[in-house]
């Protein structure tokens, strides 16, 4: 049976099936992923312990790696090590507290590695104090940081949505 030229030009164009060019697809892939990883690290928690409930405020920047002072209603934590008591820091007869400055000091004289380099440098403190604890030892702290060169001092909130402040007023 001969074919008709309608079947040969229907055979002819099938033959000529275009194939899909994975080339722009991979590009699209490879942006997406870059973007995703770019992004995800971008975030930072401040772990708070539970002994401490942190004042509530609307706050637009993220924390920056910096040395951590908390201040429990219990005891004075700087870099993890308990230094003293928010009672011994009020009862404390000078501005500045000692054990807070030595701690201060020792921190910045074990700089290992590039990540503590860089917090050591910046000479910058987040403290996460309890909001029962008095401004007069949250102070003293604060002036314990400035004597030892800590020029930028953050005070940690939990972060309110700003439609919380209208409902408020």
């Amino acid at each position: 049976m001969k074919n008709t030229r309608r079947i040969d030009r229907m055979l002819r164009n099938r033959q000529n099936v275009p194939k899909m060019n994975l080339t722009s697809l991979m590009d699209v892939f490879t942006i997406l992923v870059f973007f995703l990883l770019v992004n995800s690290a971008t975030t930072e928690v401040l772990e708070t312990p539970k002994k401490i409930t942190l004042p509530a405020s609307i706050t637009e920047k993220k924390p920056r790696e910096t040395v951590v002072i908390f201040i429990s209603p219990t005891e004075v934590t700087v870099q993890g090590d308990v230094v003293a008591s928010p009672a011994d820091v009020e009862a404390s007869p000078t501005p500045s507290v000692a054990s807070v400055a030595a701690r201060l000091a020792e921190l910045r004289s074990q700089v290992i590695g590039t990540s503590t380099q860089a917090v050591a440098d910046s000479q910058e403190i987040t403290i996460l104090a309890d909001r029962s604890i008095p401004f007069t030892v949250i102070k003293r702290v604060m002036s314990t940081c400035t004597s030892e060169g800590y020029a930028r001092i953050s005070l940690a909130v939990l972060q309110k949505s700003p439609d919380t402040r209208l409902t408020q007023n």
